[in-house]
């Protein structure tokens, strides 16, 4: 059983109801112009991670990126208009679910089949930073409205990012507004804010010093928030300074899902080609930590993010989820194409 409280803590949740919308264009509000260019796309220091390399030079074309994370309010106004219900609100349908799973896994108690998350909670003291399922708790019925479990609300968080969305429901909610999910390369580059190849949407200074810059983790995590940026979990959108661009929260607040599928080594295949124009990741995807396990990109780091384990605030930092995922620390923001 422990094992299979991992696995959920991992988010590896596989729902049921596959639903449509209607795509209904919006008004391009908060929206910022970010134009074409070449890079080097991948790790630039020492924390990079092996699936940031090699660096690869890619181009990419002029886009409309939102300037702020979807938040409740709006992510309130799509499910208004569409009745969409999110993958974590859905029953879990564990006939589906095992398929994904390593056989004769044991099937668990049936207060994790009920719809529900996976929400942070405090560690007591220092932990083996390998083992997340210490500080990821399996919520029933947490959700977007309900972000800690039942009896938890958003009306004082609407201008907040919306956050325990899977890669589904930010595929959905984009397809509604006219809009897409960024690619990795399209992210990448408008964190980067026209700065000469920084480490963070801010520039090069140091986290230590750049607490008035980004909600991340201050502190000894998982158990000790100093929360120097004032703030223990999400922060309203636009709280901290832009980047060159007119974009907030590139950096930290929370994890953004991208368009692209997660595969180890997408930069070394892709390294075989020249200069790649407008590369949308490949098309399939592979994490060798859980190679059965289809994933998807996100992006930007989150309001857990710390030095200690994880440096998710790097502009080119990768991480993965399985598109079921959801978590109180990942939401999304969308771009559009311009019109040529």
């Amino acid at each position: 059983m422990k094992n299979m409280i991992f696995i959920f803590a991992c988010g590896i949740l596989l729902m049921t109801c596959q639903q449509k919308t209607s795509i209904t264009p919006v008004a391009e509000e908060s929206m910022v112009y970010i134009p074409g260019g070449k890079f080097k796309m991948g790790g630039k220091s020492e924390q990079a991670a092996a699936d940031e390399y090699p660096r690869v030079e890619v181009s990419v074309s002029p886009f409309l990126m939102d300037e702020h994370e979807v938040t409740n309010r709006q992510f309130k106004a799509f499910v208004d208009a569409t009745g969409y219900i999110t993958v974590a609100e859905r029953p879990i349908d564990w006939e589906v679910l095992k398929q994904q799973l390593p056989p004769d896994t044991p099937k668990p108690d049936s207060t994790l089949l009920q719809p529900g998350s996976l929400v942070f909670q405090f560690t007591k003291s220092q932990v083996n930073l390998q083992d997340y399922a210490q500080w990821w708790n399996w919520t029933p019925y947490a959700n977007w409205k309900q972000p800690n479990g039942i009896g938890s609300g958003i009306e004082d968080k609407m201008e907040h990012p919306v956050v325990h969305i899977a890669w589904e429901d930010a595929n959905a909610y984009a397809q509604w507004a006219g809009k897409r999910l960024p690619t990795e390369a399209e992210w990448e580059w408008a964190a980067m804010g026209g700065k000469n190849d920084p480490n963070y949407p801010w520039g090069n200074q140091s986290t230590s010093e750049a607490h008035t810059l980004a909600n991340f983790w201050q502190g000894a995590f998982p158990h000790l928030n100093t929360k120097e940026d004032g703030y223990e979990t999400t922060a309203p959108v636009k709280s901290f300074p832009p980047n060159g661009y007119g974009l907030y929260d590139m950096a930290g607040n929370v994890w953004e899902w991208c368009s692209d599928k997660y595969h180890y080594e997408t930069y070394r295949i892709l390294n075989a080609q020249k200069t790649i124009r407008n590369p949308r990741g490949l098309d399939t995807s592979f994490d060798p930590m859980e190679p059965t396990i289809p994933k998807r990109t996100i992006r930007g780091g989150s309001f857990l993010c710390h030095d200690s384990y994880c440096s998710g605030y790097r502009v080119s930092r990768r991480m993965k989820s399985s598109e079921d995922s959801s978590f109180n620390h990942t939401g999304f923001r969308c771009v559009k194409n311009i019109e040529q």
